[in-house]
């Protein structure tokens, strides 16, 4: 009997009726490599004090510990409008994962940056201009002299905007695990962490010692930014990703009136809040 029972064991393997063992799908999530990702959001800034060093013919001075802000425009439907996205305050990012973890990407965080106008500062340099210039009734030695930044003195706004144009390299984690989530193609926790560099390409509208205003945009110095935060994965190709940005930025070239020899000199340290809706594909 038992050789009976072996014999059709071997029968019906060599016949090919034998079962086999069921393959589990591999979830789509369950790797990056290769993929294309694209994310659109606004963000949310703040900004330590900042000394702004203006040079330019017949002056030169420094605004000691300018305080800031950003230009927040809430919920609103410019977000969604094509000729008006440069309005409020966003970001777009595009990027490839060249490892299951690892992500290389190019993006603008089109950020806002608004010098408080009427706060009383400290202004340490000298002013003197040609008594035929609007701007000369601020003639003077100025040795941390508080000072009101009136309109008529100067403004300063990098508001269309202060646009960080950088390369990041980023990493990404799965932690679904830790909340023990069922099926990561349907939904998907990940962690990510990354550090970017660029250039700042802001347009900054400036008005100084009554000269005419300028609002072109230029290169004008570098930044260098890390972040943190959390991407919410939704249906394998969707997602929203909450991040927390600091950085430094350098700007050495600050055009402030149509005259070129006048600029502008300023360092400034950024925390951002960003949140934003993307997808991730394989072409």
């Amino acid at each position: 009997m038992k050789k009976i029972l072996i014999l059709f064991i071997l029968v019906q393997n060599f016949l090919g009726f034998s079962q086999e063992i069921p393959l589990v799908a591999e979830k789509y999530t369950a790797h990056n490599k290769g993929k294309f990702f694209i994310f659109w959001g606004g963000n949310r800034d703040v900004y330590a004090k900042s000394d702004v060093h203006y040079t330019g013919k017949n002056y030169d001075f420094t605004v000691e510990n300018a305080t800031a802000h950003d230009k927040p425009k809430g919920w609103h439907i410019d977000y969604l409008n094509p000729s008006r996205m440069t309005i409020p305050q966003t970001n777009l990012r595009f990027g490839y994962f060249i490892s299951d973890k690892y992500s290389i990407s190019l993006g603008v965080d089109h950020m806002k940056y608004v010098v408080k106008q009427n706060q009383t500062v400290n202004i340490n340099g000298s002013i003197n201009l040609p008594a035929s210039e609007v701007g000369s009734v601020y003639n003077g030695v100025y040795n941390n002299s508080p000072t009101v930044l009136s309109e008529s003195f100067l403004k300063l706004e990098h508001t269309d905007g202060l646009n960080y144009v950088h390369v990041e390299f980023a990493r990404l984690d799965d932690i679904s695990y830790l909340l023990k989530l069922p099926n990561i193609d349907k939904f998907q926790l990940n962690l990510t962490e990354g550090l970017g560099s660029g250039f700042l390409y802001p347009r900054t509208d400036s008005s100084l010692l009554g000269k005419e205003r300028h609002d072109d945009y230029n290169v004008a110095g570098f930044g260098v930014s890390a972040k943190l935060g959390l991407n919410f994965t939704f249906f394998k190709y969707f997602f929203i990703q909450t991040e927390l940005k600091g950085g430094y930025i350098g700007m050495t070239n600050i055009r402030t009136t149509f005259d070129t020899s006048d600029k502008a000199k300023q360092e400034i340290l950024f925390f951002e809040k960003t949140i934003a809706f993307g997808g991730i594909f394989r072409l």
